[in-house]
């Protein structure tokens, strides 16, 4: 906190931090108290063998609870795509002078984050770990190599809204496919079911990882509405 700032926004923060506090843990009062053995997990695990995967979370995300994952990404499309409306469908260029220190850490931690994400992306099959992870850490990335100036990453504008569809257009095409051949939506063949999971979650992290970082990157360029002329929020 400032020594010049303002009593009320010092009052604010205080209440928000005490919120925020009590939230969590009141969220972990539930979770600690969560009785075992009951509501589907049962079933989940009695299923795990036809899901494809080892993991339960991964089974439960991109099988069982299909519907609700495809949602989700499409969800965080339409936010990119609100987002890309504001700023007129373009990413400037940061307007700061680079961190040395910063540029030459990222050079070392880019191609590791990446190399994490990989793992994060192969691991969850098996364990902890998923689309999502490795979404998240790959994004990341990006955003490091973009404040670190690695990459003019704003000259490809256009390719990253086409990787931000990729996940949800390659999760949409596999989950209607198995309706040509007298199945459900979402209900994959048993024995390939494997390998369409691994697919869907290649394309979700790389469609993830592009969503996260435009959201950084765009939302730090819509103009903002008390000052139209285009100073930045």
């Amino acid at each position: 906190m400032k020594a010049d700032e303002p009593a009320e926004k010092i009052t604010q923060r205080i209440l928000t931090a005490f919120f925020a506090a009590g939230l969590a843990l009141v969220l972990a009062m539930a979770v600690t108290d969560l009785p075992e053995g009951v509501g589907l997990s049962g079933d989940a695990q009695e299923s795990l063998k036809q899901s494809g995967v080892e993991n339960s979370v991964t089974a439960v995300l991109l099988n069982f609870r299909g519907y609700d994952t495809l949602l989700e990404i499409c969800v965080l499309l339409l936010s990119v795509l609100g987002v890309m409306t504001l700023t007129n469908g373009r990413i400037r260029r940061p307007e700061y002078s680079i961190d040395p220190l910063l540029h030459v850490l990222a050079r070392v931690l880019v191609p590791l984050m990446v190399l994490v994400s990989g793992y994060l992306l192969y691991e969850g099959s098996y364990a902890p770990g998923g689309a999502f992870q490795a979404g998240a850490v790959l994004g990341s990335a990006i955003v490091l190599s973009r404040l670190a100036g690695l990459a003019a990453v704003e000259k490809f504008n256009r390719a990253f809204l086409v990787a931000a569809m990729l996940g949800f257009a390659v999760f949409l095409i596999i989950a209607v496919i198995p309706l040509a051949y007298g199945r459900n939506f979402i209900e994959y063949p048993p024995e390939y079911a494997g390998i369409l999971i691994f697919t869907i979650e290649a394309s979700l992290t790389i469609s993830i990882a592009i969503i996260l970082y435009s959201l950084f990157s765009g939302g730090s360029a819509i103009p903002s509405r008390s000052h139209p002329g285009g100073r930045k929020n």
